[in-house]
Formats: C-alpha cells, sequence, structure tokens
C-alpha cells in the first residue's frame, strides 16, 4: 500500500490501471494510438494516487520547460503589475506558465534574476523595463525568445512593446499650456537613470518639445531629479520653491511622484490647483482618490502584458509577431485649472 510520503512513479500508475508502463506514458504525454478505455483507466490511476510528474525530468527529456520566465522590476507597482496581470491573461489556457523574477530597479539584482530565469532553462522571456544593456538583450534573444515590454530598443525593435512616452509627455506639456500656464515644472529622474531607460527620458523631450513648439524655452531651474518614488516628489518640490523661480504647474514623469509633490505643496500650504497645477502619469488606481484627483496620463498596462504573451507565443512558435506601438491617453481630472 502506498503512504502519502511515498514518491508515486510511472510504474504505481501502470500497475494501478493494469496497463505497461510505455502506455502510461503515453497517456502523459497526450500521444495517439492508446485506446480510450486504457486511457480513462490511467487518467483514474493518476487522480486516485494523486500523482505529479517531474517536470524537471520532462524538461530534460523534451527540451521544454512549459515556463516563461517574466522579470519585472517592482512588485507591488500598480503599472508593472497591470501588465503582469495582462501576461497571466494572455497565457491562459495555454500549457505555459509564468516564473517571477523582481529587478527591484537595481542592475546587480536585475542581473541575478535574469540569470535565475535562464538557469531555469525557461522557454521564452519577457522583460518589463529595467536597466540591461541592450548588448546582453541581443545575445539572449539569439538563443531564446525575448520580449520587452516599456523600453524602447533601437537596435532590436522587432522584439519591443512600448507606450509612445514622447507623445504622452508632449500632450500633458501641451495641456497645461492651453491651460494658460507658462512656467511648467518638470520632476525627472537622474540623468544616469534616463540614460538606461528611455521612457523617462522620452518623457522630458516630450515637455521640452511641447515648450519650444509654443514658443519657451525650457528653462533647467524648472527641471528637477527624483527617483520616482514617493518621497522624492517631496524633495523635489522643496528644490523648486529653494531656488525661487515661479511656476504655476507641475509635470511628473509618474504619479508616485506627484503624490509627493502633492503632499510638499499641502504642507506649503499651497493649494492644489488654485496655486499649482498637478499633472502626474501611469494613471495609478490610487490617482483618483488623491484630493484632489490627480490629472495624468494613463498607460495600458494590461493590454501591453497580453500583447506580450501573445508576442513570446508567437516567437517560440517560430512566427513574427505583432509588436504594436501603444498610445497613452490623457485623463483629466480636478489636480489642473485654468490659470488667471
Amino acid at each position: 500500500m502506498l503512504n502519502n510520503e511515498t514518491k508515486i512513479t510511472i510504474l504505481d500508475i501502470a500497475e494501478k490501471a493494469n496497463v505497461s508502463p510505455s502506455t502510461v506514458s503515453r497517456v502523459l504525454r497526450n500521444s495517439a494510438g492508446v485506446a480510450q478505455k486504457k486511457r480513462d483507466a490511467v487518467m483514474q490511476a493518476v487522480t486516485e494516487l494523486d500523482y505529479r510528474p517531474n517536470i524537471f525530468a520532462q524538461s530534460l527529456a523534451s527540451g521544454q520547460s512549459m515556463t516563461i520566465g517574466v522579470l519585472t522590476q517592482n512588485f507591488g507597482s500598480p503599472f508593472y503589475d497591470g501588465i503582469l496581470q495582462g501576461i497571466l491573461q494572455g497565457l491562459e489556457g495555454t500549457d505555459y506558465w509564468p516564473l517571477f523574477a523582481d529587478g527591484r530597479w537595481q542592475p546587480a539584482i536585475e542581473q541575478q534574476a535574469l540569470d535565475l530565469l535562464l538557469d531555469r532553462r525557461v522557454d521564452g522571456i519577457i522583460v518589463l523595463g529595467g536597466q540591461t544593456t541592450e548588448e546582453r538583450l541581443q545575445r539572449i534573444a539569439a538563443n531564446i525568445p525575448l520580449v520587452v515590454v516599456a523600453r524602447e530598443l533601437k537596435m532590436m525593435p522587432e522584439h519591443c512593446l512600448y507606450v509612445d512616452n514622447f507623445q504622452a509627455a508632449y500632450r500633458a506639456t501641451k495641456y497645461l499650456l492651453e491651460m494658460g500656464h507658462r512656467d511648467i515644472a518638470h520632476i525627472t529622474a537622474p540623468v544616469v537613470y534616463q540614460e538606461s531607460v528611455d521612457d523617462i527620458f522620452k518623457r522630458y523631450q516630450g515637455y521640452q518639445q511641447a515648450l519650444r513648439d509654443m514658443g519657451f524655452e525650457p528653462d533647467p531651474r524648472l527641471v528637477v531629479e527624483g527617483n520616482l518614488q514617493q518621497q522624492s516628489g517631496v524633495l523635489a518640490v522643496e528644490m523648486l520653491l529653494s531656488r525661487g523661480r515661479p511656476f504655476s504647474a507641475i509635470f511628473s514623469a509618474n504619479d508616485q511622484m506627484s503624490f509627493g509633490a502633492r503632499l510638499a505643496l499641502f504642507r506649503r500650504g499651497i493649494r492644489v490647483p488654485e496655486d499649482v497645477s498637478l499633472i502626474g502619469f501611469d494613471d495609478e488606481a490610487s490617482a483618483a482618490y488623491m484630493v484632489p484627483p490627480l490629472t495624468t496620463s494613463r498607460q495600458p498596462s494590461v493590454e501591453m502584458g497580453q500583447a506580450a504573451a501573445q508576442a513570446i507565443l508567437d516567437l517560440m512558435n517560430g512566427k513574427t509577431p505583432t509588436l504594436p506601438c501603444f498610445q497613452a491617453h490623457l485623463i483629466v481630472r480636478e489636480s489642473v485649472s485654468r490659470r488667471r
């Protein structure tokens, strides 16, 4: 008699189903040529014995792990978690399961996480953002199907899914200009970060171009660096105020820094939007519940994740994937008012 701690094997299933081990193997591989009566007997034995296949051994035999490695950057980030949700939805109904790792926006940890996924012999990799060099991503893509989400790579556009960050930032800044604002501050990220994470730099460029197209030269005193976290938005506003350069609006490169900026303005007795208007980027779930509700650019994160899942499946099947450039949508709420 088998107890709960005994490792169930194909031989045990064969004995219980009264068939040969090779028949069990063919049924588990879903091969043709097995009579339905024997197939039913095997599956009943599998259920009764609570058999769990050795996935590692199967992957060695077949050359497939049936897993997709997914490297994210920040578990808990509404934007990245939306993409993860879309990936899960996109893989639903297939034989593949995602294996997640978190780079935490730290290059060393990101590389360790990427190595972990490669060491697990995943069948494909989806990379969300990050700072891995394009050269290394090219080397990986030469050996395994690879899709990069939320990052535009010049040397491998056939592997990228991203939002048109330049146009989204351009529209956000232009909206402030149309509302009568001329002194528009921008909270971005450090230059070193911009060089490796192209989407933030594109937002900075979109901000600059909108000003120039309306006849205003960008003022470097109105640009301050944060680190995309809420606390840096607080510090960014303090830095702007300390410079003594007046401003009537702030465009932040993400919602997190907008939340921090809102708190800093509140502490200084500066009203939003009566004194300073505020725009973010991402449209996190809490943006609609900020006081006042935040005007921001919404990224279609779930749709991007679904498209990434389909693209990696296409690549693994030898097909050319469809990689659309997504557009962000300006969500107008009460954090912006017309400049008097």
